[in-house]
């Protein structure tokens, strides 16, 4: 069959036990501050624990890193970033103010956007601490929900067949992208 052995792959959780979740957060977390790809991250969480508990414990590590990489880029990084790049960044920065936790929830929906380049970037700017995690937590969950079905649905097509819940997962993942893609353009075109 190739790919992820369904079998090994409940062995495997059966073994770590009430370890598995908290491990993957661990692992997602790091991933994340490593600003590696968050995409097969959410496949991964959606292949180990199912679509719901994995959009929770995919949610928890994509907030936790997001927490993680703003503090770290607000005490440590922002005041050499503005001294090396501030012309540059006071037309990023009055952007994210202006739009705040609206701003922030929308570029977390947005798929083509790396999640930790968003996190430091964040970091950055002058936006509010309560609007950036209000932003990232509404966002998240919709922004990886349609990457962990696709994970689990894999799996189930895989072992039964049922391409039923593979179709469901594309579709909201299209249903994303497309949705994004409407907001920016209708953003650039207030804004142009």
């Amino acid at each position: 069959m190739g790919g992820i052995d369904p079998k090994q792959l409940e062995a495997l959780l059966a073994r770590a036990g009430i370890w598995a979740p908290i491990v993957y957060i661990v692992a997602y977390t790091v991933a994340t501050l490593l600003v590696m790809p968050s995409t097969p991250l959410n496949l991964i969480g959606g292949a180990l624990f199912g679509p719901w508990m994995g959009t929770l414990w995919t949610s928890v590590g994509a907030i936790v890193a997001a927490v993680v990489a703003f503090a770290f880029t607000r005490t440590v990084g922002r005041s050499l970033v503005k001294r090396r790049l501030g012309h540059r960044l006071k037309s990023l920065d009055k952007e994210i103010c202006d739009g705040g936790l609206v701003y922030i929830l929308f570029i977390r929906l947005l798929p083509l956007l790396p999640y930790g380049l968003v996190n430091f970037a964040a970091g950055l700017t002058s936006i509010r601490f309560r609007d950036y995690a209000v932003g990232t937590a509404l966002g998240t969950v919709p922004g990886v929900l349609p990457y962990v079905m696709l994970g689990s649905s894999g799996l189930t097509t895989l072992t039964t067949g049922d391409v039923l819940p593979l179709v469901g997962a594309l579709t909201l993942i299209a249903l994303l992208v497309g949705g994004a893609a409407w907001y920016r353009r209708r953003s650039l075109k207030k804004s142009g």
